[in-house]
């Protein structure tokens, strides 16, 4: 997508708000205009109802849109206040989003590609699967989380076309035990995925970035900051790379990995 892409600021009515595992909820919000111009990898910056107190925006990565039905989907975890009070809005409230911000999955241009995501690093990979199995790549996904329950993305990964899945648990009860790192080693070493791109905890993404890099394997990371703006003007969301520093919310999220200075 164009980096020039005008944002839109759109009034967002709920549809649903789903309890899908412990403590992740899915919102889903009728916004025609994100909705239908929203790519693989790009986020909101929503104002959450109830909280006018709290005049900063909260960024969201988008799950899934449907441009026909004019909706988006947004998972997210309960782990401050504001989470907490989203739970609690019901079809018919109205959040405040600007959006879709920033620079999202590159597709490369040949070879199989690898999606790691953990917990809720999965959600900014789904648009980008999708996207893929439909232009018939060769897609391999592993799903970590910490117990079956919070693997909430993985029915909707395996309904992908193509797509093969693979999930991990910490606790060893679904899938592969232990951390998803294994299950990503394993893939890049095969060879058969010279495309890696990886969403999930920072220590997630710097360990199989490692990995595809030492395989000379191409490698994007989507990095999560805290954000004030989200436009670009605050500077409060910078990355350090080797090239500089540069803005997570819209030189970002998605960067290539063998610029990140961790």
């Amino acid at each position: 997508m164009s980096r020039a892409q005008s944002l839109i600021d759109e009034a967002c009515t709920v549809k649903g708000n789903v309890q899908v595992g412990p403590g992740l909820y899915i919102v889903t919000l009728c916004a025609p205009g994100i909705a239908r111009t929203v790519q693989p990898g790009q986020f909101v910056h929503m104002l959450v109802p109830g909280m006018e107190a709290h005049v900063l925006r909260r960024p969201f990565s988008v799950y899934q849109a449907d441009a026909a039905a004019g909706t988006f989907d947004v998972l997210y975890q309960v782990v401050g206040f504001g989470t907490d009070v989203m739970t609690r809005l019901e079809p018919g409230a109205v959040m405040q989003a600007i959006g879709p911000i920033g620079t999202g999955w590159q597709v490369p241009e040949e070879g199989g590609v690898l999606l790691v995501g953990g917990g809720v690093g999965a959600a900014p990979l789904f648009m980008f699967a999708q996207q893929l199995a439909a232009a018939g790549r060769d897609v391999k996904v592993v799903l970590g989380a910490q117990t079956k329950d919070a693997l909430v993305t993985y029915d909707d990964y395996c309904a992908l076309e193509g797509a093969s899945v693979v999930p991990a648990t910490d606790d060893g009860s679904f899938g592969h035990a232990g951390f998803c790192t294994a299950p990503a080693q394993e893939a890049i070493e095969s060879g058969s995925y010279p495309n890696v791109a990886v969403c999930g905890p920072e220590p997630l993404m710097k360990i199989v970035s490692r990995l595809a890099l030492d395989a000379q394997c191409s490698c994007q990371v989507s990095l999560e900051r805290r954000m004030a703006c989200g436009i670009g003007a605050c500077l409060s969301c910078v990355v350090d790379t080797v090239e500089g520093k540069k803005r997570a919310c819209v030189d970002g999220p998605v960067f290539d990995a063998s610029l990140v200075v961790w």
